[in-house]
């Protein structure tokens, strides 16, 4: 427990060695192929993270003051609270949406 309290107290501010997050991965699952509109992942060591991708769907959304049908999917993310918080996991997936809604966008 005290080498998990120091790890964790590390990674809050800042400070962990290269060595500690060399083996970190996050996972992509895309069970959208099989008809899954959402997924909620569980973390398995070394993984930080998991991104789901469900299946794509028309949806109503309002564009321009009108309700039309448009083509969206579910984005789902888990992550280990003792790597990253949740303003990084947010801005993670707000960067999946805008390069989704501008694929051609650098």
């Amino acid at each position: 427990m005290a080498a998990m309290r120091d790890l964790v107290a590390r990674t809050r501010t800042g400070r962990l060695r290269q060595s500690e997050i060399t083996q970190g991965t996050i996972t992509v699952s895309a069970l959208g192929e099989t008809g899954v509109d959402a997924m909620i992942g569980v973390i398995t060591p070394p993984q930080v993270a998991l991104v789901g991708f469900g299946a794509p769907r028309l949806r109503p959304m309002v564009r321009d003051g009108l309700v039309q049908p448009r083509l969206a999917v579910t984005v789902s993310l888990a992550a280990d609270h003792r790597i990253s918080d949740g303003r990084r996991g947010a801005l993670f997936l707000a960067e999946i949406d805008r390069l989704l809604k501008e694929p051609a966008a650098p």
